[in-house]
Parts: structure tokens; C-alpha cells; sequence
């Protein structure tokens, strides 16, 4: 019995119990099926994932976690996509493939969970080959990450907060960093060391992404620690200055402005002088609506 229907949903950790056969959960999908809102090929993302022909970038609609500073919102807040089947998730999957890409991206996945793994399992029945990448915000329950033993080759992974108080006003979610770190921990474990191939992109492994928001310097350097203290360089750390005041944040001041360079140099000096050597930074004038892609359905 799958964890959407023991109880009512229990795969992420707000555990809201709904049955997502009938109603909607804290995700805000409606009931049935997988909701995807683009499914192409992608060259954004970090340079051992996308490559030169790009990453197979699946687009789910809801979020457990909704921040309010999310860039993806016109489908994060389950109000853009198509419903599909998980054999079409398989064909969309196989395609992607086909077109070249290095890898099957699966951009906030976890309320689906269930579903995606039986539609990998019957796509690497009809010969898919490349990795399966679960990229997430983080907020997962271990017994949910366990399940995806087997399934998910690359764990791209956001370490949002370290700080309650930040995790409960961003995300109304004051246990992040707890879960966080617990579902750190478990991707981890699964995965071992970094693989790549000859060509150096990625095979298996975990790249733990951290977003710098602006005024928020201390705790990205207090996720850097953790993760840097806690995994060494067995894992990448991909340390992002791309953050874009979207619109909605009237009650959040603090967020209706870009990071400084000054801001982003320190985290990024911090690292450094910790001794980080297997991260990624982004140089230049990253914040940007261009790093978000139009949701119009293509490929789904």
C-alpha cells in the first residue's frame, strides 16, 4: 500500500493525511494522477547535470514546502500543468532520453513519489539508461527517501536554512533544519562517493544546493558549515547568488531586494577559507527571471 493511501498521504514531512485519490493535501495538486508543466531539456543547472545537450527536466506542479519566495510559484501553488498517467510520465521520460539528455531531472517530485517510481521502474524496463536525479527542496522524510533506494542515482538537493526562525517565517516550516539535516544524512548514505563519467557529468551523488537570500548571510554560512563539517568534500556544494525578488512578498521588506555582490562574496570567501573545494558558484549577474522557464506545457 502506497504512503498516499495508508492513512491519507504521508510522503512529505507535513504529513497532512490527505487522500490524494479524492482531495487536494498541503501540495495543492488536485486529486489523480501526476501534474507536470514542462518536461524539456534544460541547460541551467550545474554544469556536471546539464552538460552540453542538457538536462531531461520534469516539471511537477505543488509544493509541500511553498516559500514565499519561490521562483517557480505559477506551479508550485498546483495552478499550471497537465494531469498525465505514470505510463505517460514513462514515454515523456523515454523521449527525453532520446533527444539526448544526460539524465531524468525530477524538479519537485516528492508528492509523487509512489507514482514516479513505478514509472522509472517501467521506463528502465523499456531500456531507459541515464540517471534519475531527485531534485528537491530538501524538506523529505527519511522513510520516504528510503523508498527511492534503487530509483534515484543523483540526490539535487537544497539546504534552504539552519535557522528555525527563517525556516517558520520563509517557510512555515520551523523543523527545515532538523529534517533537513536527517534527509541529508539518509541521501548520503545511499549514494556514497561521487561518481561521473569520462566526460565528468554525474552518475551518482549528492549536490546539496543553498540559495543566499539577502540579510540572510550568518545562516548561509551556518548551512555551509554544517554541510562542509558533516560530509567533507564527499558531497557538491553549489552555493547560489541567483535569488529574485518575485512578486507577493509586501509583508516580507526584507526580500523585495537582490543580493548584493558584497553579500555573496562573503559567503562564498567563507567557504573558502573552510576549505570547500568541490562547489560551484555563480559569477556575473545571476538573479534573473531568466532562469525560469516558460510552464507551457511542452513535452507533457
Amino acid at each position: 500500500m502506497s504512503e498516499e493511501s495508508k492513512k491519507g498521504c504521508l510522503l512529505c514531512p507535513r504529513e497532512c493525511g490527505a487522500d490524494r485519490e479524492l482531495s487536494s493535501g498541503v501540495c495543492s495538486v488536485p486529486p489523480g494522477g501526476i501534474m507536470v508543466a514542462r518536461a524539456s531539456l534544460h541547460m541551467w543547472e550545474e554544469p556536471c547535470i546539464s552538460g552540453e545537450r542538457g538536462s531531461g527536466t520534469i516539471f511537477f506542479s505543488g509544493c509541500p514546502l511553498r516559500c514565499v519566495y519561490c521562483q517557480n510559484r505559477e506551479i508550485s501553488r498546483g495552478e499550471a500543468g497537465k494531469m498525465i498517467d505514470a505510463e505517460r510520465l514513462t514515454e515523456i521520460m523515454l523521449s527525453l532520453e532520446e533527444r539526448g539528455a544526460h539524465n531524468i531531472n525530477m524538479v519537485t517530485p516528492t508528492h509523487y513519489t509512489d507514482r514516479i517510481i513505478t514509472a522509472v521502474k517501467l521506463a528502465r524496463e523499456r531500456g531507459l539508461s541515464v540517471p534519475i536525479v531527485w531534485n528537491t527542496s530538501g524538506y523529505e522524510r527519511v522513510d520516504t527517501l528510503k523508498k527511492l533506494e534503487g530509483t534515484a542515482d543523483i540526490y539535487l538537493t537544497d539546504f534552504k536554512y539552519m535557522s528555525p526562525v527563517l525556516a517558520k517565517r520563509y517557510s512555515s516550516a520551523e523543523d527545515y533544519p532538523s529534517v533537513a539535516a536527517a534527509a541529508l544524512r539518509e541521501m548520503v548514505s545511499q549514494q556514497g562517493r561521487i561518481v561521473c563519467d569520462d566526460d565528468g557529468m554525474m552518475q551518482r551523488g549528492v549536490i546539496v544546493r543553498h540559495l543566499v537570500l539577502p540579510g540572510c548571510i550568518e545562516d548561509s554560512k551556518a548551512v555551509i558549515g554544517h554541510v562542509y563539517s558533516s560530509y567533507g568534500d564527499s558531497v557538491i556544494l553549489s552555493i547560489m547568488s541567483q535569488y529574485t525578488p518575485m512578486e507577493g512578498l509586501e509583508g516580507f521588506p526584507e526580500l523585495q531586494r537582490k543580493l548584493t555582490p558584497e553579500e555573496y562574496d562573503e559567503v562564498v570567501d567563507y567557504a573558502a577559507d573552510m576549505g570547500v573545494e568541490n562547489a560551484f558558484i555563480q559569477e556575473g549577474e545571476a538573479a534573473s527571471e531568466s532562469f525560469i522557464p516558460p510552464f507551457d506545457l511542452e513535452g507533457v
